[in-house]
């Protein structure tokens, strides 16, 4: 049986977007995201007049996170299906994630004493636990403390590619609209109905679920990373039905919300394979409508009392707006993906991965240099913290952008040459499906957040 779907006939590539217009809707989204994320825990409405209106009606976080999960599922994809390479694929990752997110936690470490809570790898009592589940990027669904507050997020983003490779590996990548659909109708079902940490409850030890976990993902990567067919798919199929057990029974978010997370992101997908010819229009249309109200609708029928604690949201407004105002925006990109973006939100976008990883330990090291907490009282105050708290996150994650990010994805670009040339692959590694604009090559070339 054949795991992988054979070679087409390439099609003829669309024509291309103005150089500098290529990957700057993108960019400028990512860019957008980190600042507000990095500024709603910056507590940036606290100084607004009217913030609490805001915070009780608009969550700056689930926006920024949404937002970037919309951008993942639209190009994560297409960086797997451009050459059909699903070692190249999976080491172009390895090596756009990793290497950032290890000099995060040793500065995070280094800057930060014990006992702040903002960074609790190698500070919860079981430090090999700690290390073992954060290291696999899947600790918020194995009942471990996240490393940094924020990583949350790349548990989703983690099981996400093991979607991606798992339905690649089968041929089913087409189908991101029903699975897409069929995600959000899941959320929209199950609610809070389905509690959360279910395994970890049975299991009793958190120790013993990582024993089981933790062979079946490394297996799962080796095969992935072997290059040979029948491996390939096989260890797809072992990080998918894994990863399907831990976000059906062991997410700490409420059932709602996590669906909806993967439900955003193929939908992302779906706008992808509609902009380039893979899916029709109004199918394309109907099944992103149906995510988008039922975004809102979760959160209208779920996010209250006991929820909120794990949704970290005010409400069910604050999340239902936060989600709907992401598209939104995401929207408003897409319609203006052909035209020159400011450099300064490329380039926000560019180090925006560096921007959401560092600044929350950096706001908790710059905070008692300027004796901060109390908030400063006066507008001018408040300006000059705000200026300084910003200026010095896009510095330091600039540095960070170009001595760790760049130079580990162009390390990662030759260890898969190597790869190819010292173990030839028996999959294609030619495009599978029909050629896209830049955005897929620039995903690969690691220009993509994710």
């Amino acid at each position: 049986m054949n795991l992988i779907p054979p070679l087409t006939q390439r099609a003829a590539a669309p024509p291309a977007a103005a150089p500098g217009a290529r990957l700057g809707w993108l960019d400028a989204l990512r860019g957008i995201a980190a600042l507000i994320v990095a500024l709603h825990h910056f507590d940036v409405l606290r100084m607004l007049p009217f913030g609490g209106v805001i915070w009780r009606n608009f969550d700056m976080g689930l926006f920024g996170v949404m937002l970037f999960f919309i951008v993942s599922g639209y190009i994560i994809p297409a960086s797997l299906e451009r050459r059909g390479d699903v070692r190249g694929f999976w080491i172009g990752r390895i090596f756009r994630i990793y290497p950032a997110l290890i000099a995060a936690f040793v500065l995070s470490i280094m800057m930060l004493p014990a006992g702040d809570g903002s960074v609790a790898l190698l500070r919860t009592g079981d430090n090999p636990a700690s290390l073992v589940a954060n290291g696999l990027m899947l600790q918020d669904l194995l009942g471990v403390i996240n490393g940094m507050n924020v990583t949350w997020t790349l548990c989703y983003e983690m099981v996400f590619y093991f979607f991606v490779t798992a339905l690649f590996t089968r041929g089913l990548h087409r189908h991101s609209g029903p699975i897409a659909v069929a995600l959000a109708g899941v959320a929209l079902a199950v609610g809070t109905a389905v509690g959360t940490q279910l395994v970890s409850a049975e299991i009793g030890s958190t120790r013993q679920l990582l024993l089981i976990v933790t062979p079946i993902v490394l297996v799962g990567l080796v095969c992935v990373l072997s290059g040979k067919r029948l491996l390939t798919g096989t260890g797809a199929l072992l990080l998918a039905g894994v990863g399907l057990v831990l976000v059906t029974l062991n997410s700490r978010a409420p059932a709602f919300e996590t669906w909806m997370i993967f439900a955003t992101m193929f939908a992302g997908t779906v706008v992808y394979r509609a902009q380039h010819g893979q899916l029709a229009r109004v199918p394309a249309l109907l099944s992103c409508g149906f995510v988008v109200v039922a975004g809102v609708l979760v959160g209208w029928l779920y996010n209250h009392g006991e929820a909120l604690e794990r949704t970290w949201s005010a409400g069910w407004k604050a999340w239902s707006i936060a989600y709907l105002s992401a598209w939104v925006l995401f929207g408003v990109g897409f319609l203006l993906r052909g035209r020159r973006f400011p450099k300064a939100l490329t380039w926000l976008g560019a180090i925006s991965f560096s921007v959401y990883l560092l600044h929350i330990p950096l706001l908790r090291t710059v905070e008692p240099l300027v004796g901060i907490p109390p908030q400063p009282s006066s507008t001018l105050g408040r300006f000059a913290w705000t200026a300084i708290f910003l200026g010095v996150v896009l510095a330091v994650s600039h540095l960070m952008y170009r001595l760790v990010e760049m130079p580990m994805q162009r390390l990662g670009r030759r260890v898969q040459k190597a790869a190819e040339r010292r173990w030839p692959q028996s999959v294609p590694t030619a495009p599978v499906t029909p050629a896209a604009p830049a955005e897929a090559a620039a995903a690969l070339s690691g220009t993509s957040r994710n």
